[in-house]
This record gives structure tokens, sequence and C-alpha cells, in this order.
């Protein structure tokens, strides 16, 4: 065993470790965390078992059983960074409406004051509202 695969085993164990104390102590959520322990187990089993490895980066067409395992880690990588970009879309959209929901609650708040007390001018909230409203908000809400 070389120096680059023990590296690969200590640097995967170490991964491994890491994604699951920090699941442990809630700073990553379970539904984030799969995709990076299974990245994790997966770099950290073909570190460990070299034959497999081996089989592996013949059938890839890679010289090299460890630029194999730099491929697969490459791989898994763009997989998490395609499934936290979703993620990342979907949230934003999320915020969005959730921003004109706030605005056209505050707008119609400020109506419904405004039938009470006739005569006052509008304030701030109520021109962001309406521009909320119509979709003419400045800086992308």
């Amino acid at each position: 065993m070389g120096r680059i695969d023990l590296v690969a085993i200590v640097v995967s164990a170490l991964l491994l470790g890491y994604i699951i104390e920090s699941v442990r102590r809630r700073r990553l959520r379970e539904e984030y965390s799969i995709l990076w322990l299974a990245t994790a187990a997966v770099l950290l089993l073909l570190s460990l078992v070299r034959p497999a490895l081996s089989i592996l980066a013949s059938a890839l067409g890679i010289l090299t059983p460890v630029n194999a395992l730099f491929v697969i880690g490459f791989a898994f990588m763009t997989i998490i960074l395609l499934h936290f970009s979703m993620v990342i879309s979907r949230l934003s959209r999320e915020n969005r409406e959730l921003a004109q929901r706030y605005a056209l609650l505050v707008y119609r708040l400020q109506e419904e004051r405004a039938l009470r007390e006739p005569g006052e001018p509008d304030d701030a909230v109520t021109v962001v509202a309406r521009q909320a409203i119509t979709g003419h908000i400045e800086g992308g809400v």
C-alpha cells in the first residue's frame, strides 16, 4: 500500500466522520447529508478495496487507479453541486413568493387603515407594497 492509498483512506475516513458529526450536532440536515455520506462511503470503500478500484479504473479506461478515485470524487461533487443548485432555486422562488404575499398583506393593512383614517399620505410601506403587487420591485425580490 502506497502513501497515496493511505492518504486517500485517511481523507475519506475523516470526511465520513466529519459528515456524521455534523449531522449529529445538527449543523447539517439529514436530507442534505445523504449525498455527502454516499460520496464519503464510496470513496472510503474504493480506497480500502484496491482490486475494486483497479477494476473500476480499467472499466473507465483510466490507467492509474488513484486517478479513478479522483474522477469518482469529482463526479459525486458535481452531483452534489447540481442538487444544491436545485435546492437554492426552489428556495429563491419560495422566498420571492413569500415576499410578494407579505407585501400584499401590508398593502391590504394599509388600505384598511386608510379607510379608517382618510386623508393621511401614503407611507413608504404602502409604496413598496404596491410595487410588489404590480411586480415592479427594485432589487429583485
